[in-house]
């Protein structure tokens, strides 16, 4: 079995990644770690460098998990570029962090990972970070 993770590095990417690291352990899957951009990949944060990345693949080895790294500069449509990865690369299992927004915030911009939920034709492990008064 294979997961995706979709990683950015924030805090959402990295509760995302320490779940997806821990679903794999229990299911001796593998971890495909999806990293993207909307745009311009040398100013969106959103887009992990070298050394984020090698953070990112040394935190799943460190959990005994196998782990190939994707990155993709996509037209704003990264649910697309999400669902097109786990298609392609027959994954049973999408991680995504969610980050907090406002419902105005939700209505104006729509949501990737809502997209990825009622998109996906595999289940879809949606990740919090938890609050400081958790």
């Amino acid at each position: 079995m294979k997961i995706l993770v979709g990683y950015v590095p924030s805090p959402e990417g990295e509760a995302a990644l320490t779940a997806a690291a821990t679903e794999a352990e229990l299911r001796g899957a593998s971890v495909l770690l999806l990293n993207t951009s909307r745009g311009d990949s040398y100013i969106d944060a959103r887009y992990a460098n070298a050394d984020e990345l090698a953070a990112a693949e040394a935190k799943l080895r460190a959990h005994g998990v196998e782990v190939t790294i994707q990155q993709a500069v996509t037209e704003g449509d990264v649910a697309g570029a999400l669902l097109k990865a786990a298609a392609a690369e027959d994954v049973g299992l999408i991680v995504l962090g969610l980050r907090r927004r406002s419902p105005v915030g939700k209505l104006i911009l729509g949501s990737t990972a809502q997209r990825v939920l009622l998109e996906s034709p595999v289940p879809v492990l949606a990740v919090k970070v938890p609050s400081p008064h958790d």
